[in-house]
């Protein structure tokens, strides 16, 4: 199971849990290369990407840029090969 996959059961699984995950993104430039995104900052889950809220506006993260996804402390996806 990839990140979408998780990212839409815990979209349509109930009980609001996409408003609770955490997402890792590669973003080169911040610190140490990632970025945390709030579940409450995703607009949409596409098919190649998902649609965030970001400081710089409305912005598109490819699925091949998380690098781990979170809910309440637990990791649910983590990317086995990190470059």
């Amino acid at each position: 199971m990839g990140p979408r996959e998780v990212l839409n059961k815990l979209k349509w699984g109930g009980a609001n849990t996409l408003q609770s995950v955490k997402v890792t993104i590669l973003h080169r430039g911040a610190p140490n290369d990632r970025r945390v995104i709030e579940g409450t900052k995703i607009i949409e889950l596409g098919s190649g990407f998902m649609h965030v809220v970001a400081p710089e506006g409305e912005v598109e993260i490819p699925y091949h840029r998380i690098l781990q996804i979170e809910v309440r402390g637990e990791t649910l996806w983590r990317k086995t090969s990190i470059k």
